[in-house]
């Protein structure tokens, strides 16, 4: 890095200390550590910047946008923006050496008079959120674990136990609050800045900076559901099981992803199966539950609950193990971890295939200190991803109401000398997974952007029309392209 670089980023940090008094931190705080011991992964954590601001409005927000652009007269600096920071791609929400605006204090949760909408910063985390609705008996189409923030789910699609009912979680935003480049702060909504509305649907961070969103609200009291563990050897089972719950008529209340997983305990199968009415033991999930099984935890529970159990099976054989980052408040586990992802239309053959390339692959991975190594398989039918498909920019609109199935692996370690064999592992993997669901001529373009590796590229995957439109988007609201130039992290808009 140049002398002058480093003296921008100096710059625009010292710049921002004396407009927001107490929201800037530094390497040597306290404030900075705890900031940094937040991320969900080793790869985020590690990477440090020259300040993190911490705002509290949407007004923070537009000042320190001032400053990063250069426009209280100081050379414009590279920038990252978090929500939760659970991403696992090194830089999409923090950044070595620049500004990262931690959007965390900006969680505030309000309901309207009929309760028929929740208003929600974008620091806000999902179990957050579900602690203040459950009591209310009122649920919002969200993210599946405890700490997740809003943001960068609801801006990658997002999908949920209740998208089946009501479509993405994106679909359900009837309005953003946006912070542009230029400072301005504007809504996106059906009367406003409809194309900006459209394009932060899946369209992420490549626009401006979401402060706050509208989310409809309904109805929800205690729904049933929890996980089941299964011996690998039932995997014919599961797997013809996923086959007739993917294809057939969908059950719009019930989700399920099924999981191969391997780690130092050796392979097992694991079912997340939810019902979102109280019906214990629905006829839907009649082929899992006769799997016989190692351990369940099915019964009646809550999002709060349900989130948190989540989080915790997320956890599992993860953290406790791994690098230990201490604050004045805690002691906060990491591991190294990583995500791929492919879509597949979800024959029986194409998941035999899918489950066969997993099962190849652990002669790659085996040896690797506190592997774990998930392959979970996610029904996507098309009471979601056809239910508002021209309002989004996922370009989902012309599958021929096909069934769809989102896969996803999820990888964790501990030791970063095997970051680039892991890598490699992954990508040999998916290569493997494209290649033979390929000659099934079952395989799908789609990638969904919240699963995405930093080597993938999701929003290409949403075609070229849908691309045509956002690149419009980007250069009415960003003209100066400072949301792809400055900020590098996240996925951005192919040319």
């Amino acid at each position: 890095m140049t002398k002058s670089a480093v003296s921008a980023k100096m710059s625009c940090c010292y710049a921002l200390s004396s407009l927001l008094k107490g929201m800037v931190s530094y390497p040597s705080s306290t404030a900075y550590a705890e900031s940094l011991a937040s991320y969900f992964t080793l790869q985020q954590a590690d990477i440090h910047p020259e300040c993190i601001v911490s705002p509290k409005t949407a007004h923070d927000v537009s000042q320190i946008i001032q400053v990063v652009t250069g426009g209280h007269s100081q050379t414009p600096c590279s920038f990252a923006v978090r929500s939760g920071g659970h991403s696992t791609n090194a830089g999409a929400s923090n950044i070595q050496g620049g500004v990262t605006i931690d959007l965390r204090g900006l969680d505030s949760i309000e309901l309207n008079h009929d309760k028929s909408i929740v208003t929600i910063g974008s620091g806000t985390t999902w179990g957050s959120l579900y602690s203040y609705l459950d009591p209310l008996s009122l649920g919002v189409v969200g993210g599946r674990s405890y700490s997740v923030g809003v943001g960068g789910v609801i801006t990658g699609g997002g999908i949920s136990y209740f998208s089946p009912r009501y479509g993405w979680a994106c679909d359900t935003v009837v309005n953003f609050e946006v912070v542009l480049a230029n400072g301005s702060i504007i809504n996106a909504n059906d009367r406003q800045n409809t194309d900006l509305l459209w394009a932060l649907r899946g369209g992420t961070n490549n626009f401006g900076i979401v402060t706050r969103m509208e989310l409809l609200s309904f109805s929800q009291g205690e729904l049933w559901g929890g996980n089941s563990i299964h011996a690998v050897s039932t995997k014919d089972q599961e797997i013809a099981a996923l086959a007739k719950f993917s294809s057939g008529l969908y059950d719009e209340y019930a989700s399920l992803i099924g999981t191969f997983r391997y780690d130092e305990t050796g392979p097992s199968i694991i079912n997340s199966i939810e019902y979102t009415k109280l019906v214990k033991h629905p006829r839907v999930f009649q082929e899992f539950l006769q799997i016989p099984a190692l351990n369940i935890t099915l019964g009646v529970t809550n999002m709060t609950s349900l989130s948190s159990g989540t989080e915790a099976m997320q956890m599992i054989g993860e953290r406790h193990v791994f690098r230990q980052l201490h604050t004045s408040q805690a002691a906060n586990y990491f591991s190294r971890s990583s995500y791929a992802t492919v879509t597949i239309c979800p024959t029986i053959e194409a998941i035999n295939a899918t489950v066969r390339a997993w099962n190849e692959s652990l002669m790659m991975i085996q040896d690797v200190a506190d592997i774990a190594w998930a392959l979970s398989l996610e029904p996507l039918p098309p009471s979601i991803y056809l239910r508002h498909a021209e309002n989004n920019a996922l370009g989902l609109k012309d599958r021929d109401k096909k069934a769809l199935m989102v896969v996803l692996l999820s990888v964790t370690w501990s030791d970063i000398e095997d970051d680039s064999r892991v890598t490699w592992a992954m990508k040999s993997l998916i290569s493997t997974i494209e290649l033979d669901v390929g000659r099934l001529k079952s395989l799908d373009p789609y990638l969904y952007l919240n699963y995405a590796a930093a080597w993938q590229n999701p929003i290409r995957s949403y075609g070229r029309s849908n691309l045509d439109r956002l690149a419009k988007v980007r250069m009415e609201y960003d003209p100066g392209n400072v949301f792809t130039d400055y900020v590098p992290g996240g996925f951005k808009i192919p040319g």
